[in-house]
């Protein structure tokens, strides 16, 4: 499993995009089946490496966070079950408070540090930051001192060690790769040559990380940004194609699953806004690309298929490929036969990030809950209090409850903590905009919401269901304004 960390979709050249630098992602869909159809479930990063693990939704009880006691993890089963599995990234979540659960699930694991705000080098006086860059500039421009050739950079890295990995294995059998890229996250750091590919005037300062929220940027600035990060792109492609070139000199097509994913996509302007973390999750965020090979009926090759999938069926599928069964609390599904014929695994997705609007859509209709005035009651259900890159605060412990658990929780009880949006740093960034209902078909931007009754009380059913299938607290349904009988 090859995964880059905020790959959007509508830049990519399989999926229409005819100005941006993907030869290699173009190769990667013309030898494997292309997903058109995919969504995100629990955003953003580690709700959404939980559901890879999980195989189940979990932004409707808590916020970001670790793998729980509790939580069945893919790779684990798999190493318990005598595959072997590695885990290579240079996502500095990973690594930090509310990640940190994670990489003990495999066989072993390596880590590239330096990415983002990575608190990786040290520097006691404070490098030059210009005056309009955000709160995490500083331990990024440590960082960068560090990678001033492209062979430095944690992208190489990280593709250095995943070819070396499939060096030293490829004659063996019965292993799992998680390959994991942080790019082509911002910041959009990379080569000049790589940026000269995307030829533009900009005059204004130096810009190549948004701060999340509302565009207040120049048009030329906007357009600058979108080709930083399209620079970064096909860096990317560019270490696609290496590791394409290597399955085909090792003939590993013949036997090797491959899945290419992303997390969520990212929003470079579309709306007025920047980045992620930004209810209300368009599609530029929630519709992801989705790759997948299997050798065991090439004859799908350069195919596409339509049918709703989302990240939580991946556990399901790499279980089914190794011959084990996937758990009574995994909700994904094994996509062999969605691969082969576009069978349909679900009728409807539901995504979302804990505190911010609930969302769902059958792949045509896209139905955005948006909560009731004060956003409350909301909580965390957790025995692993930590945020992003701190513990629950003693304020916020001192809110904790024992509750019995959920039906997932395998007759642990779980505290329940309030939950605080100005103390966390991980809910989202909400700009209210009501509930809504977009149809893709007609409007493929979500540019104008629609008003149809029919369908609006098709999409609220459908949301009830799988939010009980999920088990989500009652106070969920609370704060969306949600009963059977209720039609905006």
């Amino acid at each position: 499993m090859l995964m880059f960390d905020t790959l959007n979709r509508r830049l990519l050249s399989p999926y229409g995009c005819d100005w941006t630098i993907t030869p290699n992602f173009k190769r990667l869909a013309q030898h494997t089946v292309t997903f058109d159809n995919c969504y995100t479930g629990s955003l953003p990063c580690m709700p959404a490496r939980r559901e890879l693990h999980t195989g189940r939704l979990n932004f409707l009880h808590r916020s970001w966070g670790p793998l729980e006691p509790f939580d069945d993890s893919m790779p684990e089963m798999l190493k318990k079950a005598g595959v072997y599995t590695h885990m290579i990234s240079d996502h500095q979540h990973y690594w930090e408070d509310g990640g940190a659960t994670y990489h003990n699930r495999y066989n072993s694991w390596e880590i590239v540090r330096g990415q983002e705000g990575d608190c990786w080098k040290g520097q006691v006086d404070n490098p030059v930051i210009p005056d309009h860059l955000g709160r995490m500039w500083r331990q990024d421009v440590v960082n960068r001192q560090y990678m001033d050739q492209e062979e430095k950079q944690p992208l190489a890295q990280v593709f250095k060690l995943g070819m070396e990995f499939l060096e030293k294995n490829k004659n063996s059998d019965n292993w799992f790769l998680h390959w994991e890229c942080f790019d082509p996250h911002e910041p959009f750091f990379t080569q000049p040559h790589y940026q000269q590919l995307y030829p533009h005037k900009y005059d204004g300062p130096f810009f190549d990380w948004p701060e999340y929220g509302f565009v207040k940027e120049s048009p030329d600035a906007v357009k600058h940004l979108r080709y930083q990060y399209a620079a970064l792109l096909t860096m990317c492609d560019t270490y696609l194609g290496k590791f394409l070139d290597y399955m085909n000199e090792n003939d590993m097509w013949k036997d090797t699953m491959l899945i290419v994913n992303t997390d969520h996509g990212f929003l470079l302007g579309e709306h007025d806004r920047w980045a992620k973390s930004c209810h209300p999750w368009y599609n530029e965020m929630a519709h992801i690309p989705f790759f997948m090979w299997d050798p065991r009926h090439p004859e799908a090759a350069g195919q596409r298929r339509s049918s709703l999938i989302q990240n939580i069926d991946v556990p399901e599928t790499l279980l089914a490929f190794f011959g084990l069964q996937k758990t009574k609390d995994m909700q994904g599904f094994d996509l062999e036969q969605t691969l082969v014929n576009d069978t349909p695994v679900r009728d409807y997705a539901l995504f979302g990030m804990h505190g911010a609007q609930v969302n769902i859509t059958d792949g045509r209709y896209v139905y955005m809950r948006d909560f009731v005035e004060g956003n409350s009651p909301l909580y965390n259900y957790t025995l692993m209090p930590t945020h992003m890159r701190c513990m629950f605060s003693v304020e916020e412990m001192k809110t904790a409850t024992m509750t019995d658990g959920f039906s997932f929780t395998k007759g642990s009880p779980t505290m329940r903590i309030c939950a605080k949006e100005d103390s966390t740093g991980d809910t989202a960034i909400k700009f209210s905009l009501g509930t809504n209902l977009y149809d893709l078909e007609t409007d493929p931007f979500q540019n104008h919401p629609i008003h149809n009754p029919e369908v609006e009380r098709r999409m609220i059913d459908a949301m009830i269901d799988l939010m009980e299938q999920n088990d989500a607290p009652a106070e969920q349904y609370t704060r969306l304004n949600l009963t059977k009988a209720v039609v905006h």
